[in-house]
């Protein structure tokens, strides 16, 4: 699975991350690669933010590579919308797409393409760093699980369509 990420609007949907880029920009950019690297080390897909490029550093290739996460830049005058579109488009099922923006995920969506939204993933991306020992270890008393002989039919199944999405969704 290739996970591709709306850069900017994660960005400015996370309390933390949007703190930092409000000090500078390229703080916000890199916590974001950073959590995404810590991600990847417990969850090993290919990663991809794609940035507006007329917020890129001046004499930043388009693409770059940094801690195993490629970075886009869209092209002058394009938007990064422009560039997940394209993604989308030509990889179909093989991508999860973590945006908030609803043109990206109807566009998405319509191509076969997994959707998670921003606030959503950030929560993994925690919980990534919880279990990669660079979060806070606090523990909750869990619940777990109560047997129980009860049945509880399927109220309705949902399409086989949505039913692969949410499998990619668990996947994460």
């Amino acid at each position: 699975m290739h996970i591709v990420v709306d850069g900017y609007n994660l960005i400015r949907q996370s309390r933390h991350f949007s703190s930092l880029e409000r000090q500078d920009l390229e703080s916000g950019r890199q916590a974001l690669v950073e959590a995404l690297a810590a991600y990847k080390k417990i969850k090993a897909y290919t990663i991809t933010i794609v940035f507006d490029g007329r917020d890129a550093p001046v004499g930043m290739p388009r693409r770059d590579r940094r801690q195993g996460i490629e970075l886009r830049y869209s092209g002058p005058g394009e938007l990064a919308d422009a560039v997940i579109k394209r993604m989308a488009s030509r990889e179909r099922e093989k991508l999860m797409v973590v945006s908030s923006d609803n043109e990206i995920v109807h566009y998405a969506q319509a191509r076969g393409a997994g959707i998670i939204g921003a606030a959503e993933f950030e929560e993994r991306l925690r919980m990534a760093q919880m279990m990669s020992g660079k979060g806070t270890t606090e523990s909750e008393p869990s619940e777990g699980w109560a047997a129980t002989t009860k049945k509880r039919g399927p109220a309705k199944r949902l399409s086989k369509r949505q039913r692969q999405i949410n499998r990619k969704i668990d996947k994460l």
